[in-house]
């Protein structure tokens, strides 16, 4: 006899809210988390507001993780990694290793929300000097100071007089094989540079950008708020390297809209670095023979309007784990998913 458990494996905000459906639909779940906290990138990176609406990143993941923590259908253990998984849909065996030992578990249906990760801007080339110069950070790294209220210049601590945003830092690249966009970096860099201006009033801040792209309510509540609100400057550009020059950075490349070269002086740059499949969901992919696009992301059958499906029936991916998504698709995507296997445990037919 099957089982009628649900294993979500990650526990971010697509995880979280996957298993809040479920277990509200009246399945068991599992919930298995490698790090030793739940809420995922929010919490990992220290995110400061949520890209849409500016809300404290921090308070909605703890309303999210305590809607999880306190239901009695879900169980979830952090510090855990799935090392093995066998059998099939309905009768999943998975081998569960955390620091008290191994043990196994029955699964139903499983639910992939490994995430992703961040490009490595040093990783390909250093154009733009990020192992080398303290003052050239990624976005991760401005969240972070932004949260803490504390935009200062790594290198010396001092307060920012001007501030540069790098756009489509590994995404958009065919050298380095990451032709895709990230979706979000032109949004959180807007938001970034509106909360720089608030906490630097003072600061100039600037994004060189090749095209930015804000989709949905983007365009409203972020991009032109930064502009006539916060007078952001959006430069379109391309850098090509930055130096080091008198104790600042020098941002040299060439305004495409004016079509000369431009060499500007920055105390802070901020690289506004894509997104990669996660460690997580290449393992999780190749354990579970889950096919993989070319990125390296987990194949879903758009083609068949299915967006959390994947090739091995009985195992659902949501989030960034199927590529660029925001919060907004990945919580989206995980009310699917789960609703997609409870009614697999039920009996229900399911279209896979």
């Amino acid at each position: 006899m099957g089982s009628d458990r649900l294993l979500v494996i990650g526990a971010g905000p697509a995880g979280l809210e996957a298993a809040r459906l479920a277990a509200s639909l009246g399945s068991q779940v599992l919930v298995v988390e490698k790090r030793d906290v739940a809420g995922g990138m929010p919490i990992h990176e220290n995110y400061a507001a949520l890209t849409h609406g500016f809300r404290d990143a921090g308070e909605a993941m703890a309303e999210l993780i305590g809607a999880v923590t306190s239901h009695p259908n879900v169980e979830l253990r952090t510090s855990t990694e799935v090392t093995a998984v066998e059998g099939s849909v309905g009768e999943f065996t998975v081998t569960l290793s955390s620091g008290t030992g191994d043990d196994t578990v029955e699964a139903g249906a499983i639910i992939l929300a490994t995430g992703f990760q961040h490009f490595d801007p040093g990783r390909e080339t250093q154009q733009y000097g990020y192992y080398e110069f303290p003052d050239v950070i990624t976005l991760a790294d401005a969240e972070a100071m932004l949260k803490a209220h504390n935009f200062v210049r790594p290198s010396n601590g001092e307060v920012p007089e001007r501030v540069a945003f790098i756009q489509c830092v590994g995404s958009r690249d065919r050298q380095i094989g990451n032709e895709f966009c990230s979706k979000v970096c032109c949004g959180i860099s807007s938001k970034q540079a509106i909360e720089v201006r608030q906490q630097v009033p003072d600061a100039r801040v600037f994004i060189f950008y090749i095209d930015m792209r804000m989709y949905g309510y983007w365009e409203n509540e972020i991009y032109w708020p930064a502009q006539e609100q916060y007078r952001v400057n959006y430069v379109k550009g391309i850098v090509t390297e930055i130096l080091s020059k008198n104790g600042r950075l020098l941002v040299r490349g060439e305004d495409t809209t004016m079509g000369r070269p431009m060499e500007v002086p920055m105390d802070i740059v901020v690289l506004a670095v894509g997104m990669e499949p996660s460690l997580g969901t290449r393992k999780m992919a190749e354990m579970l023979g889950v096919a993989t696009n070319k990125y390296g992301y987990i194949e879903t059958p758009h083609g068949e309007l299915d967006t959390v499906a994947t090739s091995v029936p009985g195992v659902f991916a949501v989030g960034a784990a199927t590529g660029p998504a925001d919060l907004d698709d990945s919580i989206s995507s995980a009310g699917a998913a789960a609703a997609k296997a409870v009614a697999l445990l039920r009996g229900a037919e399911v279209t896979v």
